[in-house]
């Protein structure tokens, strides 16, 4: 028995239908691109949110979990913006089941997960993926179309104006490849992507500078590219193909780089590809750096924890380094000789204490399969 069907046994007195996984993501290079109709290349990580869970036939919905003191409750479901916190995401997906015309009555659910929460790496993604799989029992949707959903619940009900990267990658990744995904055609390739068997590590760093994304910031840089998108005639960021003449378009300097990170970054997603699809996977390094430079100060979502993870692992020798997810925290990913891991992160640990920053933890993101069934 999972530890989820275990903790709801405790809280609810009986087993559950069923337990599921969804996994959490690293994003290895594609950023603030998935909401210009861009291109992304994100893989699932072994980090994962379980739900247990059971339907109930009076539409009451009962949520608790493992890493939350408060749980939720209500006599039916709610409606957009009315439920705050962790329960938001579980609700959200019922939500949007239910305006979908799915099945979603009462539900009794369990969550516990292993995605460090407030790191950037999609646990809200995962819990949202797993709520759905969950709650549509034995017929669910195709995993397609699971994402989609997913995304609804997080843009319409929680009010996170995503793209659908993260539900994408939670839904479709395999194990031992990279998510090729293009946002606008929602077409997608698995890349074979397995560092280890070309000696390297693609280890993150989760630089313990909470990752808040709901406050603004991440909403203002997506209407600053819709209104650029509108003013250069194009329908989202990914149709510019002149990127020195869109620049002089435009009519100041904070719009113009913004553009420029997203023209950029779309490009650096494309040669990625090409490189994997060679088996050159350290041709990444450079590549890396890029986006996080790009990102810093053009798209302006760095912070000095995550500078600082970014420099140090250069500095000790990483391939390439950057941040990784939506910014304003979270973590950095850095591709690294595997023998050189250790040193890289020895760095990390000793800029950080120079810098008084709290101490930042590390693992190897181990390119995974996506959600699937349980129990």
């Amino acid at each position: 028995m999972t530890a989820a069907a275990r903790g709801f046994r405790a809280v609810f007195g009986y087993d559950p239908a069923g337990v599921w996984r969804a996994p959490g993501r690293i994003n290895v290079i594609g950023e603030h691109t998935d909401y210009n109709d861009g291109f992304v290349l994100p893989v699932a990580i072994p980090q994962a949110v379980t739900v247990a869970a059971a339907p109930r036939s009076d539409g009451r919905l009962r949520f608790r979990s493992a890493q939350a003191a408060e749980g939720f409750e209500a006599d039916a479901l709610p409606g957009p913006g009315t439920v705050s916190g962790w329960a938001a995401y579980p609700a959200g997906a019922l939500w949007a089941l239910a305006d979908a015309g799915l099945a979603a009555g009462g539900l009794d659910l369990y969550a516990d997960g292993t995605v460090p929460a407030g790191a950037g790496l999609s646990s809200s993604a995962a819990l949202v993926c797993a709520t759905l799989l969950a709650a549509s029992g034995d017929a669910p949707p195709a995993p397609e179309e699971t994402a989609r959903l997913a995304r609804r619940a997080e843009n319409d009900f929680v009010g996170m104006p995503c793209g659908i990267m993260d539900q994408s990658a939670s839904m479709l990744s395999r194990e031992g490849h990279a998510l090729f995904l293009d946002t606008r055609t929602l077409v997608a390739e698995h890349v074979p992507f397995d560092p280890a068997a070309r000696g390297l590590v693609l280890l993150v760093v989760d630089t313990r500078a909470p990752h808040r994304l709901v406050d603004g910031a991440y909403a203002d840089r997506r209407r600053t590219c819709e209104a650029a998108a509108r003013l250069l005639g194009v329908s989202a960021l990914r149709d510019v193909t002149d990127l020195p003449a869109a620049l002089a378009a435009l009519p100041d300097d904070r719009t113009r780089r913004r553009v420029r990170h997203v023209v950029t970054e779309n490009a650096r997603v494309l040669e990625a590809v090409a490189l994997l699809r060679a088996g050159a996977v350290a041709g990444l390094g450079p590549l890396l750096t890029a986006s996080h430079a790009s990102l810093r100060d053009d798209y302006e979502v760095s912070v000095p924890e995550v500078d600082t993870a970014v420099d140090a692992a250069l500095a000790a020798g990483a391939l390439g380094a950057r941040i990784t997810g939506g910014g304003f925290g979270g973590c950095v990913i850095a591709l690294v000789d595997a023998g050189r891991a250790d040193a890289v992160a020895d760095s990390v640990r000793r800029a950080y204490e120079e810098r008084g920053f709290a101490e930042p933890a590390f693992f190897a993101a181990l390119p995974s399969p996506g959600a699937r069934r349980l129990a």
